[in-house]
C-alpha cells in the first residue's frame, strides 16, 4: 500500500465558507475524512467570519474580510505551499457533499495516467442525483453522464494540479465572483493542458438558481467583457461580447437583472481589468474542435 502512495499525487482541499452552512460543512468534511487511502490536507477559510469548531486534522483559517471566491481560493492555494505544499489541489462547495469513498482515488489516479492533464471537473448533482444544464460544461447542456475533454470547469467542485498554477498564475481576484474559472481555463488550455470533465466524480449540491447571489448579473456582465479584453484575439472580442448579450436578452431577465446586468457589462468596458494575455489562434482553433469556439 505505501509504494502505491509513494506514485500517487498528494491532494490538498481547500473550501470557502461565509460561516452560514455549519451543518453542511461539517457533513463535507466528514465525506472527504470516508475517502480511500491516503489523507488528504484540508484547509476550511472563513470569508470575513468565524469558524465553528472543526474536526481535529483540519486547518482553520479565518480571513479577515470576504476577498470573493477567486481570492478566497488564492488564500488557500497559498496556505497549501506555506504548509509543506502538495500536487493537486481539489476546491470543493461548503454545502456540498461527496457520496462516493474513491473519489480522491479517481483524481489521483486521472492525474497520474495523463501528465498533460491540467483540470478535472466534476459531475454537480442535486439531491435527486440530477444536473442542471448550467452545471455541464458543454454548450447545449449535453448529456452530464458523459465524461470527456472540455474547456472549461465548474467551481463548486474541480482538480487542479499545482503545476498549472505554478504556470498560468493564481485566479483573478478582481473578478471577485463569476467566471473566474472560465478565465483560468482559458490560461491553462493556451499553456497546453488539458481539462477533463468526469461524470463519475460527483459533488452532491442542493438544487439552487445562480442568480441567488446578489451580485450575481453585475459581476455576470462585467466579467464577461474583462474575461475578453484579458484573453481574446482583438478581432474576436466584440463577437463574443455580441453573443453573450444576444444570449442574455433570450434568456428574458427580471428586468432590475437586466439593468444590472448591463451596469456590468458598461463597467467592464470602462474599467480595464490587466492583464492582458490573448491567446494564440490555435488555441482558438483547439477550442473549436472541442466544441465551443471562444466566441459562444
Amino acid at each position: 500500500m505505501s509504494g502505491h502512495r509513494t506514485n500517487l499525487p498528494t491532494v490538498g482541499v481547500v473550501i470557502l465558507t461565509m460561516g452560514d452552512r455549519e451543518k453542511e460543512l461539517l457533513a463535507l468534511l466528514d465525506s472527504v475524512a470516508a475517502q480511500e487511502g491516503e489523507r488528504a490536507t484540508v484547509v476550511v477559510l472563513a470569508q470575513g467570519t468565524e469558524l465553528p469548531r472543526l474536526p481535529d486534522g483540519i486547518a482553520a483559517v479565518e480571513l479577515p474580510e470576504n476577498l470573493g471566491i477567486p481570492g478566497g481560493r488564492n488564500a488557500g492555494v497559498q496556505w497549501l505551499r506555506e504548509h509543506g505544499g502538495v500536487d493537486v489541489v481539489l476546491v470543493l462547495d461548503d454545502d456540498g457533499l461527496l457520496p462516493q469513498i474513491d473519489t480522491l482515488r479517481l483524481v489521483r489516479e486521472a492525474f497520474t495516467t495523463n501528465p498533460r492533464l491540467g483540470i478535472v471537473g466534476f459531475r454537480i448533482a442535486d439531491e435527486e442525483g440530477i444536473s442542471q444544464r448550467r452545471h455541464v460544461p458543454r454548450l447545449g447542456g449535453a448529456d452530464p453522464l458523459i465524461s470527456g475533454p472540455v474547456t472549461t470547469f465548474l467551481g463548486g467542485a474541480h482538480a487542479i494540479r499545482m503545476r498549472v498554477i505554478d504556470q498560468v498564475g493564481e485566479f483573478p481576484s478582481q473578478f471577485f465572483y463569476a467566471h473566474e474559472e472560465t478565465d483560468f481555463a482559458w490560461r491553462a488550455l493556451d499553456a497546453g493542458w488539458e481539462i477533463d470533465y468526469r461524470a463519475d466524480l460527483v459533488l452532491t449540491h442542493p438544487r439552487t438558481p445562480a442568480s441567488r447571489h446578489a451580485v450575481y448579473y453585475r459581476n455576470t456582465g462585467r466579467n464577461r467583457v474583462w474575461l475578453a479584453k484579458r484573453h481574446l484575439p482583438a478581432v474576436l472580442v466584440p463577437v463574443y461580447l455580441a453573443s453573450w448579450a444576444a444570449y442574455t436578452l433570450v434568456q428574458r431577465p427580471p428586468l432590475a437583472g437586466l439593468k444590472s446586468w448591463w451596469a456590468g457589462f458598461f463597467e467592464g468596458v470602462r474599467v480595464p481589468c490587466p492583464p492582458r494575455r490573448p491567446m494564440r489562434w490555435r488555441t482558438v482553433w483547439r477550442m473549436t474542435r472541442l466544441g465551443r469556439p471562444p466566441v459562444i
